[in-house]
């Protein structure tokens, strides 16, 4: 059975992204980052987003400025099998190559019993909630950048629940970002 991940980055008070959609510019990147990020691709055999994180991505890793700024990660990026997790889409858009729809968060349960490298959700916060509620998720991913925000969206916000979780390890980053691993504990 493969492992199903979860990776985002979060601000020292909590949020993903800032109070308005895809405000992330306060992403503490660097080469030791890109080269982490390039790890866990590698790791990888099929990357996991939510409607709105798709959108996203699919938008920005197929694009010349993407490509010409990071092209290890945009050739990975582009060339993994994806799914978008959606009730909204009927079909994946936009088109992104070698992209699925599956319309349930529980139709993830069974491609974890094929065969194959980890599975890999990418941001989609409240995918990435849905799974830990559902126990479906393996490993929760969270780097920690050293900025404060003071508003946004946070990983909680659509959490219908308490989720316990077991800490599995640390890593630092010289940028000051900090990497937690954990596992959600199911009560």
């Amino acid at each position: 059975m493969r492992k199903l991940a979860s990776f985002l980055m979060v601000t020292l008070d909590g949020y993903f992204e800032g109070e308005k959609p895809w405000d992330i510019d306060w992403h503490n990147v660097d080469e030791e980052f890109n080269d982490f990020a390039i790890e866990q691709l590698d790791a990888t055999d099929c990357l996991v987003f939510g409607r709105a994180t798709y959108v996203g991505m699919a938008q920005y890793w197929p694009s010349e400025q993407a490509i010409k700024d990071d092209p290890i990660v945009a050739a990975k990026m582009n060339s993994s099998p994806k799914i978008v997790v959606s009730h909204a889409l009927d079909t994946p858009e936009p088109a992104w190559s070698n992209t699925r729809l599956v319309r349930d968060v529980e139709d993830l349960a069974p491609l974890k019993k094929e065969k194959g490298k980890e599975m890999l959700v990418l941001g989609s916060s409240v995918l990435t909630t849905n799974l830990m509620e559902l126990g479906l998720l393996d490993e929760l991913r969270i780097i920690i950048n050293p900025v404060l925000i003071g508003a946004g969206n946070s990983l909680a916000s659509s959490a219908e629940r308490r989720i316990p979780l077991k800490l599995l390890s640390t890593r630092e980053f010289r940028s000051g970002n900090v990497l937690l691993t954990y596992k959600p504990v199911q009560p």
